[in-house]
C-alpha cells in the first residue's frame, strides 16, 4: 500500500485536506482495516516516500504501529521499506 497521503495529491499541494497530515492517515489506515476485516485477509503497510505524514528518509522505518483492536493484530503488519517478506 501506500503512498496513503500523498504529496503530489492536489488536496495537499493545494492545502484543501479538512484534517491533518495525521488524523487523514489515521482514517485511511481504519478504512482500510475496517474494511477487510471480513475478508481474512492480511495487510502490509509499506511506507512510501511520498507520505507527507511520515520521515521521507530512505530507508525508511515503518509507520508507528496504532493501537489497533486486538483481533486485527495478527494480520496487520508495517515494516520499513525497503523490507523482505517471507510468505508462506
Amino acid at each position: 500500500f501506500g503512498p496513503f497521503v500523498d504529496a503530489k495529491h492536489e488536496q495537499v499541494e493545494s492545502c484543501q485536506l479538512l484534517g491533518s497530515f495525521a488524523d487523514v492517515f489515521k482514517l485511511c489506515l481504519k478504512t482500510i482495516i475496517e474494511g477487510t476485516r471480513s475478508a481474512g485477509s492480511q495487510l502490509v503497510f509499506v511506507p512510501s516516500p511520498r507520505d507527507v505524514h511520515h520521515d521521507p528518509v530512505y530507508p525508511q522505518p515503518p509507520f508507528p504501529c496504532p493501537d489497533l483492536p486486538k483481533d486485527d493484530r495478527a494480520r496487520v503488519h508495517f515494516v520499513s521499506d525497503p523490507c523482505t517478506l517471507d510468505v508462506d
